[in-house]
């Protein structure tokens, strides 16, 4: 699946910003949380997004056929 591979580069990308942010010295810790909060949440997205995907390409979803809504519905 090629977004597989684009969530990958995306979480690597993510990755790097945030250890750029806890190397970087001449930040206060202040600075460093306000600029990691949004990073980790985004990182947090794209794990799970990449762990669904990773989930349906190993069990991919049955045919449930025909809508079976109609059969329940009274006219």
């Amino acid at each position: 699946m090629v977004s597989l591979t684009h969530l990958e580069a995306a979480l690597a990308a993510v990755d790097s910003e945030v250890k750029a942010l806890l190397y970087d010295t001449s930040l206060s810790l202040t600075i460093k949380d306000e600029k990691m909060l949004p990073l980790l949440r985004e990182s947090k997205v794209l794990k799970q997004a990449y762990e669904d995907l990773c989930y349906l390409r190993d069990n991919p979803p049955t045919s449930a056929g025909t809508c079976k809504v109609g059969q329940y519905r009274e006219d």
